[in-house]
């Protein structure tokens, strides 16, 4: 083993969006910090990656409007290249008897344009939409504080209590009495309170869904819909703001961010142990035989390789890890990226322009109905991909052209549901794979005919590959399932939400901490807010 090397004052395990925030707000506090990625590349599941034939398209995310605006802000990433656009759509949910349910920016055109599925769903609309930013509201300012302890409440947590409060109180009595009530709700009690028409509750209902291992009758998946919702104008259409230069310009932004504030970042460096001394973190060793000192070490991988790979069972002890060995990851989501020769024809969507407005944020395929969520799910709990899968889309190349290989070129982004990582009959060998692309191609057809003789170009990542590619345990792109029992309090686990790991030292930045997934930031931001408190304690 080489000695170790010149310390720090801190160490960032893992370059995804979380360790890139983490480093540059430990480099801006002043902490000599070093981020170590064991990829090539930095950003994680937030990139922008390159297919067959030269086009670019996003890895995981393909959406990145709920990135924290302060971290926006604070981290100055607009000078350092990033440009986010907005289109004016959010959703578009082609139907079988073709026509489609349109979401917009603007309450007024929803309503205006759910007229023709139904009157009462069309004046819904505006009430909806006003409640769930209300809800969504407290689910944000919740999201911005460090759970409480759960033993000892001290200071800290008397001021998160009252801060709450307050985002408590600013609710009317009506929306505080509808918050408490619908948090554990099953998104489609909660859709199906509000709305007639199934194909407009399965459109809304997706998003509660999206990334998880629940269906849309899961107990809490309202919630998961609320912070979803939460912050950055998501409102009831969500959210489809794209970042110039695919996802990757997020995590390039946020390197030079970190760069700039004196952070070092190192590419194909594995961290394989924590290593400690007399209960207290003393720094990493490498998959190289290198050892870096440092009193802190902050990990964005998710709970189980933070605990269990690079943990020794002394620093964790026999209950502690039998409780993080059953932490749910059941990851149910493959990717599929396609490279087109021209932009496919929906025709649900209509022609020229205004097509083209329409297919500009997300596309949602077979939402259909709650029941057909449902039954997806279904198939994914007994190890089957669907038949009916159900699938978030998206054209980049709309909003940027340069993401496309050649002139009038697209690129589409597929976020596939419900396809699971363990499957019943087989593995995710090459034949599997194969068999999965072509069923999402498959279900393209019915809502855009002719799409599959525009594919020039095909990348298939099943939940063993995001496992394999990007360290995802399980394949589970949020660290750990989003349900109520891994929720503000109790996430990761009981006991370990305020960031801090049991041995001295060791921080948790990941999603696999509070406020969870997403393009968000949000866990690394709070958790460095603790790291530095914890600091000037010590000090």
């Amino acid at each position: 083993m080489r000695q170790p090397s010149a310390g720090y004052d801190a160490i960032v395990v893992g370059g995804g969006h979380n360790g890139l925030v983490a480093a540059a707000y430990l480099a801006k506090a002043g902490l000599r910090t070093v981020l170590l990625e064991r990829r090539a590349t930095l950003g994680g599941t937030v990139e922008t990656r390159t297919l067959a034939d030269g086009s670019r398209a996003p890895g995981l995310f393909h959406t990145v409007g709920r990135l924290r605006p302060a971290v926006v802000r604070e981290l100055d990433l607009g000078a350092r290249g990033l440009s986010l656009v907005a289109p004016e759509v959010r959703a578009f949910a082609p139907q079988p008897d073709g026509r489609a349910v349109t979401l917009w920016a603007s309450p007024e055109r929803t309503a205006a344009e759910l007229a023709s599925w139904s009157g009462v769903d069309s004046l819904a609309w505006a009430p909806f939409d006003r409640q769930v930013r209300a809800l969504a509201s407290f689910l944000a300012a919740l999201g911005e504080q460090t759970p409480p302890a759960t033993s000892g409440p001290g200071l800290a947590d008397a001021i998160t209590g009252l801060l709450l409060g307050r985002a408590y109180k600013r609710l009317s009595r009506d929306d505080a009495r509808t918050l408490l009530r619908v948090l554990p709700m099953a998104v489609a009690d909660f859709v199906g309170d509000a709305f007639e028409t199934d194909a407009i509750r399965a459109t809304i209902a997706a998003r509660a869904i999206q990334f998880s291992g629940l269906g849309a009758w899961s107990m809490g998946t309202t919630a998961t819909l609320l912070a979803d919702s939460a912050g950055n104008d998501g409102g009831a259409a969500g959210q489809a703001v794209f970042a110039r230069g695919g996802p990757g310009a997020v995590a390039d932004a946020l390197a030079a961010a970190a760069r700039g504030l004196g952070a070092e970042l190192r590419t194909g460096a594995e961290v394989i142990a924590v290593t400690s001394s007399d209960g207290r973190v003393s720094g990493v060793a490498l998959a190289s035989g290198e050892e870096i000192a440092a009193p802190i070490v902050a990990s964005g991988l998710d709970p189980k390789r933070t605990l269990l790979d690079l943990l020794g069972p002394l620093d964790l002890g026999p209950h502690l890890r039998w409780r993080v060995g059953n932490v749910r990851q059941p990851g149910t989501v493959a990717k599929v990226n396609l490279a087109l020769a021209q932009l496919p024809r929906f025709p649900a969507a209509g022609d020229g322009a205004e097509a083209a407005k329409r297919l500009r944020g997300r596309i949602l395929v077979g939402a259909t109905g709650i029941d057909d969520l449902e039954r997806a799910f279904d198939a994914s709990k007994y190890g089957r991909v669907s038949d009916r899968l159900v699938l978030e889309a998206t054209i980049p190349t709309l909003v940027d052209p340069s993401l496309a290989a050649r002139d009038g070129g697209h690129v589409m982004s597929v976020v596939a549901q419900y396809v699971p990582y363990r499957l019943r009959d087989g593995s995710w060998d090459d034949a599997a794979r194969t068999a999965l692309g072509e069923n999402v191609v498959a279900a393209l057809e019915e809502v855009a005919p002719g799409i599959g003789s525009l594919v020039t170009a095909r990348e298939v990542l099943t939940p063993a590959d995001l496992e394999a590619e990007y360290g995802l345990t399980g394949g589970h792109p949020y660290h750990q399932e989003p349900g109520l029992d891994a929720w503000f309090a109790w996430r990761p686990l009981v006991g370990l939400a305020r960031y801090r790991m049991p041995l001295r030292g060791l921080y948790l930045v990941g999603p696999g901490a509070h406020p969870g997934g997403g393009v968000t930031g949000a866990p690394a931001h709070n958790a460095v807010k603790e790291i530095l408190a914890d600091r000037r304690r010590r000090r």
